[in-house]
């Protein structure tokens, strides 16, 4: 199989990943309050993680760096323990459900809401941000790539706005972690949703928050932490306050050694090798004839995401002959991401998706050149 649907999740992880994964189905414990060396191993592991993600986003600490199953959870968190009705919240068009669903659920219960658009290209018009600023605004939501067009966010002028009106700055880094550098404090960003199982390399059902010292978020959830038994309520320190029951501590160890992997094979060399990929693409598909290709292609620099439709045809049908005659797997429809459809005119068709990783091949690209050079021919 040609993988080319790695913004959903990669597939081929380092082989680092999976024998730490291994390991620790044979010799991890529960990490929460044990005294035995399988208990302790298990609380080691997640602390080096915490450690290691800290000094990935440049955190202020360990405790600042909260496990979640993935960046949905984490959204969910956020969004659901910061707001009261009253408050007002701007996003964007960009964003994906894991966003959007918690925002209109916050909204029926009385939270004010309001989007920056996007133009024809999925680009966000960032002179909106301050013109939808209200007395009760308390935060701007953003996500810092789309993951139906590519397009970055310039995540660093949005935090300056947000700092400008002493607003929260919340950054879902799906698409960007672990491809893109990120600097938190930089970036000016107060909290930071991130999943394991993409960029990052590690397995699915990690992913995590970086919230800012100072940050209160309720608890989403409440239950064991190990700690503080005999208190009726979920303890007030970080991170144990939005972490309840027990970790994945088999996924964390493989998220554990995906870091250790970004940072020995060096992120610089993934990005251009992922970016390098996409634009061969690119480049071999975009004067084929029906092809129309979506998102901003006039900057170098997105993610290593590709979406285009053939023609009229419906993109689930282009997407199972790309798969069931060339065996190369891709994303069709609507790629969760409701409001960039209707921003680029294209609800009913939906896109087919590419996206790459650098594992993919020079080989792999040109195939998929080929196949949909070959589908269109074909008309």
């Amino acid at each position: 199989m040609i993988y080319l649907d790695n913004a959903a999740t990669t597939r081929i992880k380092p082989k680092e990943v999976v024998e730490a994964v291994s390991e620790a189905l044979t010799t991890l414990g529960n990490a929460e309050r044990g005294t035995h060396s399988a208990s302790l191993g298990a609380s080691r592991t997640v602390f080096s993680t915490r450690m290691k993600l800290a000094k990935f986003f440049n955190a202020e600490g360990p405790s600042n760096i909260v496990f979640t199953m993935n960046a949905t959870e984490g959204l969910n968190i956020v969004i659901k323990g910061l707001f009261e009705k009253g408050d007002a919240v701007i996003s964007t068009c960009l964003e994906h459900n894991s966003v959007l669903r918690p925002l209109y659920q916050i909204r029926d219960e009385g939270v004010g809401l309001s989007f920056v658009s996007a133009d024809k290209l999925g680009r966000p018009n960032y002179e909106e941000f301050e013109s939808l600023i209200t007395p009760n605004t308390k935060a701007i939501i953003s996500t810092a790539g789309s993951n139906l067009t590519g397009n970055l966010v310039d995540i660093k002028r949005v935090g300056e706005i947000a700092k400008k009106h002493d607003l929260l700055f919340i950054v879902d880094t799906s698409q960007t972690a672990g491809v893109f550098p990120i600097d938190v404090k930089e970036l000016g960003i107060d909290i930071l949703c991130f999943t394991g199982h993409k960029g990052l390399l590690g397995p699915q059902g990690t992913g995590g928050i970086y919230v800012r010292t100072g940050v209160d978020i309720r608890p989403y959830l409440s239950g064991g932490t190990g700690v503080q038994t005999y208190s009726e309520h979920q303890p007030p320190e970080m991170p144990t306050r939005l972490e309840a029951g027990t970790l994945n501590g088999h996924g964390i160890a493989g998220l554990d050694a995906a870091i250790d992997y970004i940072n020995e094979y060096g992120m610089s060399t993934i990005h251009d090798r992922e970016l390098s990929l996409m634009w061969r693409f690119y480049n071999g598909v975009k004067d084929i004839k029906g092809i129309k290709i979506y998102g901003d292609f006039e900057t170098s620099d997105r993610c290593p995401i590709v979406s285009l439709n053939l023609a009229d045809y419906e993109s689930g049908a282009v997407s199972d002959e790309l798969f069931e005659r060339f065996d190369i797997a891709t994303r069709p429809g609507g790629h969760c991401a409701p409001l960039m459809h209707k921003a680029l005119n294209n609800v009913e068709q939906g896109s087919v998706r590419f996206s790459f990783s650098h594992f993919n091949t020079e080989e792999e690209v040109d195939k998929a050149i080929e196949a949909i050079r070959i589908l269109s021919e074909e008309g």
